[in-house]
């Protein structure tokens, strides 16, 4: 029997709550091994939750944040916890931004290498990863973690490509993840029902539209809670009274969107879109 296996490739610690949570977690509850990637600290990360912001934990974030990364780990189901250990960029133009060991500044073809062990070593059928379009939120570290992926998705599969990191692997499917205009538009819109107010503003739906490019679209009622619970383990990182992750009535929130959207970058097997499967044409 195939020896399933999903990779996640996240920038931040807290990135894997909020982005694939319930898919992992869906997947993971029926046998398929699953791996998560965390390319940073995340040392630049902002308090965003008051209680936490103390002075201990501002002089030790970065350790903070790994541990709160390993409890929301565990909630989602991760088999293995990856690290590959490059420093948080922060946001363009920042002094961190500028730092000659954030993500962002360290030479691409290491961290490419970096990402290819890992593949080879975990043989993952599945991939996912940030898209190619981030023009809504262009962070340098979820850019940077595009840029290592793609080729890494390729250059595990080569032989001749850095024959140390071990045996050529050959991932069947990359994708993107994605936060469809559906979803949000479908949210706002169960917040104003619900006479409360959005915390979706104006510029959410100025942002680039990539709802024609959404190739697969994963049930994830059942596992919704998992994605909060993932959140409040970020304590640091998430405000457990933030509208925005918390202000629709669980019950309601599960049967808004129940879905998870996904753009197929890559493929090397036969399949036709739209799918509900990530491993639809893998035998």
């Amino acid at each position: 029997m195939l020896d399933r296996c999903i990779l996640s490739v996240h920038a931040h610690p807290d990135d894997e709550a909020s982005k694939g949570a319930p898919t992992v977690a869906r997947y993971r509850a029926s046998g398929v091994r699953s791996v998560l990637v965390t390319c940073t600290g995340g040392e630049e990360g902002d308090i965003l939750n008051p209680a936490m912001d103390r002075p201990e934990v501002r002089q030790n974030l970065h350790a903070v944040r790994l541990d709160e990364l390993r409890r929301a780990a565990e909630i989602i189901g991760y088999d293995e916890v990856v690290l590959l250990g490059y420093r948080d960029s922060g946001m363009p133009d920042s002094e961190a931004n500028a730092h000659p060991e954030a993500f962002a500044n360290v030479e691409l073809d290491l961290a490419v290498a970096a990402l290819v062990a890992v593949i080879r070593r975990t043989r993952p059928q599945v991939i996912l990863t940030y898209g190619d379009d981030q023009q809504g939120y262009p962070h340098p570290d979820h850019l940077r973690v595009h840029e290592i992926s793609v080729p890494a998705f390729e250059l595990a599969a080569d032989p001749s490509y850095r024959p140390e990191l071990g045996e050529a692997f050959a991932p069947s499917k990359l994708y993107y993840s994605v936060w469809s205009m559906k979803r949000i538009r479908a949210t706002h819109d169960k917040f104003l029902e619900l006479g409360l107010e959005s915390p979706y503003s104006a510029e959410w739906f100025e942002r680039p539209d990539q709802d024609h490019r959404v190739t697969t679209s994963i049930d994830i009622a059942d596992h919704y809670e998992v994605r909060l619970e993932a959140l409040r383990a970020h304590a640091t990182q998430v405000d457990p009274a933030s509208p925005f992750w918390f202000g629709l009535p669980p019950e309601v929130a599960r049967e808004v969107h129940p879905y998870e959207d996904f753009i197929l970058g890559h493929s090397r097997v036969d399949i036709e879109v739209p799918e509900d499967d990530l491993f639809a044409g893998i035998s």
